[in-house]
């Protein structure tokens, strides 16, 4: 041994020596982690060839360690760490020597480059994050964060503390629609930075409020760590899922678990929301605290008025507050009472459905032994029973000649979930207007709140769930056509209100791209192509009326898009069928049109964006971030594989499963990763450390959309945490001279004890991150 050392500790602190010697070089980061790789590889190999690197392997011919085998201990839970006194055998760190370590690397590079670069189930994901980036660098160059902050300093500014809770509502919204730290850090300190202090807030809180509204992009959907985080941990929590069933004496994950070990980026983006708005709201409170017992180190600022309407208490209360609870409420209601819902026959297998997760019976001693240790014996005992029941019948049906096949019942929901929804939003635009401009006439209003009240009785009376979707839209029309004709008037009266016109274009765009993953419509990568194509046309559309000229194209395209959705979802829009029905072909035609309507609307949104010198910067700093995520993800996979190859991924997973306490090895993991944070971006330690430590965190009982969601707030912490936080050199680079580093340090401590007061509470509630995946049925 050298230096008293074994020969894979050697080789893991060449590796990390060489990782932090490479990226403090100077050197752009995704090649110093390719070559940090390359170099460590060389010094281990020479070392080895010399004879000075010796690995002490416990020897698995000697009787102590055949006796623990006997006694059923599986080969996985055998270590060093967990039984030091096993006869040892010194062994060089490349068993084979480092050429055919090298031979394996290059193979293994071609896979791993070929699963996770170029072919691989990930890759459509990660396309993700070149269209999330492109959405957010859009939004950021239009000068609609600008527009943003503004309005809501008007909103909250009279408020104690009104502009720092505007920068957290702002850095909430910017977190939703870029995902980048740097991005929105750097965007926040040009913008609100010199508004606070000329406004006589003290440089801490301004500088404190700005970082930690900024690093929201960790964790807000559709945070790009979520995304890149979610590539990994999915194949991550299977393959160990698979290994830990396997342990247990069962055939697979979905057997032991009695679930399929799934978990999606779209799932992760469910589970982010709560905690994403937990911490925006545990900032804003601080930021409010600060104002009341130090007013004059916040004052209230009256920033001006957008509105010369006069709005009375009870009215503000009627329209913005009671009137939307009760829809809202209502129709969820309505949707827990069966009244809403999908519009077609329940049959009895879908309406008697059972409570309980049946677990597979078939399964050998020891797998059952670890079942029921996992889930309990009342579980086991109602599976099998269930199991006996189904046996038994399917026993009778077969005897007596006929089928077990679900009889309809004779009901289905009154209304459809579709007309409900589409009801609700459309009335939510008619109140707000009427909230907004209650001097104005309100009959062109009522006339659309009769076109709802006609489109729900007309899908109640009329729809039944056997009728086509072509009768149903020719049902739908005519009160549809009602209500969009009262909703011109509301949106002209909604694009007098600067909230209204600046927060409702970018708000509707992030509704669309979440809602579309969260309701489970689609993936994240189409998702994140409608955001980045709504957001060209947004910004172009900006950048028209700025001029002074017609946005029509874009607002027709725009509708041209949501028809050609619509459309989507209600026919089956496949012509290339056998037989074609007559409404299938005419929803085609119709679809087909608002696709070229609406891709001459992007093309058209891309010209203006170009003729405005928008678009090529966009272009370049878009190709510029993806270019660096993939560079960074090929030059990791290669130092991975470096430590794959001397044993160093197994012996770091070895001594992490020597702890028997679950969450103290969650704990060091956390730990770790938050002091990498301080040294290296999120990229290095998502695809770095995360494969090394993932296949032990992922491996237990804890669920994996909690494990992910919890990582991600740590790295939070970290990039936000003095001396070394990334956010503090991202705002310290645009902070005017004025504003030291020990006002960014100082300011941005609070909001550190606030984070990990967070941490704190979703360790304790861990329900806060699962609920919504729970109530959505996410993976």
């Amino acid at each position: 041994m050298f230096l008293g050392l074994d020969g894979v500790e050697i080789g893991l602190i060449i590796v990390l020596f060489c990782l932090f010697g490479g990226i403090l070089s100077g050197f752009p980061v995704a090649f110093a982690i390719a070559g940090a790789g390359v170099i460590s590889f060389g010094i281990i190999a020479a070392l080895d060839s010399a004879g000075l690197l010796i690995h002490q392997a416990i020897d698995t011919g000697s009787e102590a360690y055949n006796a623990l085998l006997a006694q059923g201990v599986h080969r996985d839970a055998i270590s060093v760490f967990r039984y030091p006194d096993l006869p040892r055998v010194a062994e060089s760190v490349f068993p084979g020597g480092w050429e055919m370590a090298v031979n394996r690397n290059l193979s293994f590079i071609v896979n791993r480059m070929n699963e996770r670069v170029f072919a691989g189930q990930s890759i459509e994901t990660l396309l993700a994050v070149l269209m999330f980036v492109m959405m957010g660098i859009v939004l950021e160059r239009s000068k609609i964060a600008e527009d943003l902050l503004t309005t809501m300093a008007r909103v909250f500014g009279p408020l104690p503390g009104g502009l720092a809770v505007s920068v957290v509502v702002v850095g909430a919204f910017l977190a939703a629609s870029t995902g980048i730290v740097g991005a929105t850090v750097v965007t926040m300190g040009l913008l609100s930075l010199p508004t606070m202090l000329r406004n006589g807030y003290s440089p801490e809180i301004s500088t404190g409020v700005i970082a930690a509204s900024g690093t929201l992009g960790q964790i807000i959907p559709p945070s790009i760590v979520i995304v890149l985080l979610g590539t990994l941990a999915g194949d991550l929590y299977s393959t160990a899922q698979e290994t830990r069933a396997q342990a247990a004496g069962c055939t697979d994950a979905l057997t032991y678990l009695g679930r399929p070990a799934v978990v999606s980026v779209g799932t992760l983006f469910q589970a982010a929301m709560l905690p994403g708005i937990l911490l925006a709201v545990l900032y804003a409170a601080y930021a409010f605290g600060y104002a009341l017992f130090n007013p004059s180190r916040a004052p209230a600022v009256d920033v001006g008025h957008g509105s010369g309407e006069v709005i009375t208490r009870s009215e503000a209360l009627t329209w913005f507050l009671i009137v939307p609870a009760v829809a809202i409420f209502g129709t969820i209601a309505l949707g827990y009472m069966e009244i809403v819902g999908d519009q077609v026959l329940h049959t009895t297998a879908q309406s008697t459905g059972d409570t309980v997760s049946i677990l597979r019976t078939n399964v050998s001693e020891q797998c059952q032994a670890a079942m029921i240790e996992l889930h309990g014996q009342a579980r086991w005992d109602e599976s099998v029973r269930i199991a006996g029941e189904t046996a038994a019948n399917v026993a009778a049906a077969a005897e007596a000649g006929g089928t077990d096949e679900p009889v309809p019942l004779p009901w289905a929901a009154p209304i459809g979930t579709g007309v409900a929804i589409i009801a609700l939003l459309l009335g939510l635009v008619l109140t707000t207007a009427r909230g907004i401009a209650p001097s104005l006439d309100p009959r062109p209003l009522m006339i659309g709140g009769v076109g709802v009240a006609l489109m729900i009785l007309a899908d109640l009376l009329l729809i039944q769930p056997d009728t086509s979707a072509g009768v149903t839209v020719l049902i739908l029309l005519i009160p549809l056509a009602i209500t969009l004709w009262s909703c011109r008037e509301a949106a002209a009266r909604l694009a007098q209100n600067d909230l209204i016109r600046v927060v409702f274009p970018p708000l509707v765009l992030i509704i669309a791209v979440l809602g579309s993953i969260l309701g489970g419509i689609t993936n994240p990568t189409p998702a994140a192509a409608l955001g980045a194509a709504g957001a060209i046309m947004l910004a172009a559309y900006r950048k028209l009326r700025d001029e002074g000229g017609s946005g029509k194209i874009i607002i027709n395209a725009t509708f041209a898009i949501i028809v050609m959705i619509l459309l989507g979802m209600n026919f089956d829009l496949r012509i290339n069928q056998a037989e074609v029905p007559f409404e299938s072909w005419v929803a085609f035609l119709f679809a087909y049109a608002a696709y070229m309507f609406a891709f001459f609307g992007l093309l058209y949104a891309c010209w203006v964006l170009y003729r405005t010198a928008v678009l090529p910067p966009v272009v370049r700093e878009t190709a510029k971030v993806t270019s660096m995520v993939f560079t960074i993800l090929i030059g990791s996979q290669l130092l991975n594989l470096v430590v794959i190859s001397f044993g160093g991924e197994h012996y770091i997973q070895q001594f992490l499963m020597s702890f028997d306490n679950e969450f103290k090895v969650f704990l060091i993991v956390m730990l770790v990763l938050f002091l990498l944070g301080f040294v290296l971006d999120f990229l290095e330690i998502i695809y770095i450390v995360i494969p090394i430590v993932g296949p032990v965190i992922y491996g237990g009982s804890f669920d994996p959309k909690w494990v992910t969601i919890m990582i991600a707030v740590n790295l939070q912490t970290s990039f936000l945490t003095p001396p070394f936080g990334f956010a503090l050199f991202y705002l310290r680079g645009v902070a005017p001279k004025e504003v030291t580093t020990g006002h960014i340090y100082r300011g941005v401590f609070p909001f550190v004890i606030i984070q990990v007061v967070g941490l704190g509470i979703l360790w304790f509630f861990p329900g806060i991150v699962t609920i919504v995946p729970a109530l959505l049925g996410g993976n």
